[in-house]
């Protein structure tokens, strides 16, 4: 499963436009660092430490790919796009934007640049007030308190107001529009991270295949033409159960239903690898078991070449992938490109991802949620 680190920022302004700075910060955080899914109320306190104009005060959690140390010099960058300055003394100074890592999932860390936890959190309001309002499950690492707990024991007496909310980069994203999202692609192609990517980001619920727990895969890649039709089979009667399920479980609920697969994968995969009379008793089967079961409210295919494909499969190292073809993987991607000249144009989204790194470069995975963004906003209008 695809994680991210969970990173906890408190954000200060108290020169000039203090919200906007705020949202600009947000906004660089976004597009620079990694997915901001959540966000306190915004605070005004007194300025802490030194006399100066009050400050507007948030905290953050940040979805980032991005280790520690790297985070810490592209948060630094953005402030000296917002107009930060040098600090000349070892003083506290008036600021446009100020940026601190207070937690970094639960780890514990100490070098001369940075301290994690932030040394000084447990003794400001102006952090633990809006921290509280955030919703993550785990204790300071330290001090083993919640933020609770050291809101409780904190001697900050400073004045705190609540002042305005700023709203998520993600909030402008249409994925509420849609209730049933499907991730496609051959094998090797990203659907299961960018699945798991996208229902972490936007609070979804995933639905991810468990051929993991298929008994037959692995003695199909040895013995392809006596276990084709058992694993093909087996397939379908897993994904259509689940399928089904999944589907009438959430269909009064708001979350989001992120698959990484639909079950018309079971007939592409099965007119590879059987025979012409085992697939047309498969289709029969196929066709009798999948009548009711929901279709996609978008169905998007990531296009990879075979190149990027076969290394991306021996990179993830299972043993019984380690004998696939390009000439099998060509087939396949045949199916898909078939199957999808079946489906409403308004219902399908192809992306070609064999130059897109959306694992590690956090532009790129943007780059994806754009062109989902427009799709979702284009058939909202039609």
């Amino acid at each position: 499963m695809h994680t991210y680190h969970k990173v906890i920022l408190a954000l200060g302004s108290n020169l000039g436009d203090k919200k906007s700075h705020l949202e600009d910060a947000i906004r660089h955080i976004h597009n620079h660092i990694g997915i901001v899914t959540q966000t306190s109320a915004v605070y005004e306190t007194p300025a802490w430490g030194f006399n100066s104009f009050p400050f507007y005060n948030m905290c953050v959690l940040v979805h980032t790919t991005l280790v520690a140390e790297e985070l810490l010099a592209a948060l630094q960058q953005i402030e000296r796009k917002l107009g930060r300055t040098v600090k000349t003394s070892a003083s506290y100074e008036a600021r446009t934007v100020d940026i601190d890592i207070i937690y970094f999932n639960n780890e514990v860390l100490k070098n001369p640049n940075l301290q994690i936890p932030h040394n000084e959190m447990q003794n400001r309001q102006f952090v633990l007030v809006p921290l509280n309002d955030l919703v993550f499950d785990w204790k300071h690492p330290v001090l083993d308190k919640t933020t609770q707990e050291l809101l409780m024991e904190c001697t900050d007496v400073s004045e705190i107001k609540k002042i305005d909310h700023i709203k998520l980069p993600i909030e402008d994203f249409a994925f509420e529009t849609i209730h049933f999202l499907a991730i496609e692609g051959n094998i090797g192609a990203g659907k299961t991270t960018l699945a798991e990517k996208i229902a972490q980001d936007f609070n979804g619920k995933m639905l991810l295949e468990r051929f993991v727990e298929n008994p037959f895969l692995p003695k199909f890649y040895n013995d392809s033409k006596r276990y084709a039709f058992p694993l093909e089979t087996s397939f379908l009667v897993d994904r259509t159960a689940q399928l089904k399920e999944q589907l009438h479980l959430y269909k009064t609920k708001d979350n989001l239903l992120i698959a990484d697969y639909y079950i018309y994968k079971s007939l592409i995969f099965a007119e590879v690898t059987l025979d012409t009379d085992e697939f047309l008793l498969y289709k029969a089967i196929f066709d009798a078991m999948t009548k009711e079961v929901k279709t996609p409210d978008l169905y998007i295919y990531l296009h990879q070449s075979n190149e990027n494909l076969l290394q991306n499969i021996q990179k993830r190292g299972r043993s019984y992938e380690k004998d696939i073809q390009a000439n099998y993987l060509e087939r396949i991607t045949q199916g898909y490109r078939a199957f999808i000249k079946t489906l409403p144009k308004e219902n399908v989204l192809v992306i070609d991802v064999t130059n897109k790194d959306f694992v590690n470069n956090h532009q790129d995975y943007l780059y994806i949620l754009e062109k989902i963004d427009e799709k979702l906003r284009n058939k909202a209008m039609n």
